[in-house]
């Protein structure tokens, strides 16, 4: 993964539009603020399929990416599985990124 997708997801985080762990990001989901949601390769089974199943119910973007580590680097803590950016035009921005490598 390059620098430039972690460096906007960073971003996002110091401005206050990503939300981190699997519990806060399903509310999100759930709520319908989340617009992009960035799954960590090596979550968990249960957390993979229960977060794939919320965003393709609610018709939300996601990404599988990273580890768990690099995603919690970016995002300024610990290990996390699963991130949500809740902003239309970091999402934007963040998966322009990702698809053109």
């Amino acid at each position: 993964m390059n620098n430039r997708f972690f460096g906007m997801l960073g971003l996002a985080k110091r401005a206050g539009k990503v939300s981190t762990g699997a519990f806060v990001c399903d509310k999100m989901i759930r709520s319908r603020k989340a617009r992009l949601v960035i799954l960590a390769c090596d979550a968990s089974e249960n957390t993979k399929k229960s977060v794939t199943n919320s965003c393709n119910y609610y018709n939300i973007k996601l990404i599988e990416t990273a580890d768990m580590a690099a995603l919690g680097h970016a995002t300024g803590g610990g290990e996390r599985a699963v991130v949500s950016v809740n902003d239309d035009n970091f999402a934007k921005a963040i998966s322009d990124i990702r698809e053109k490598g």
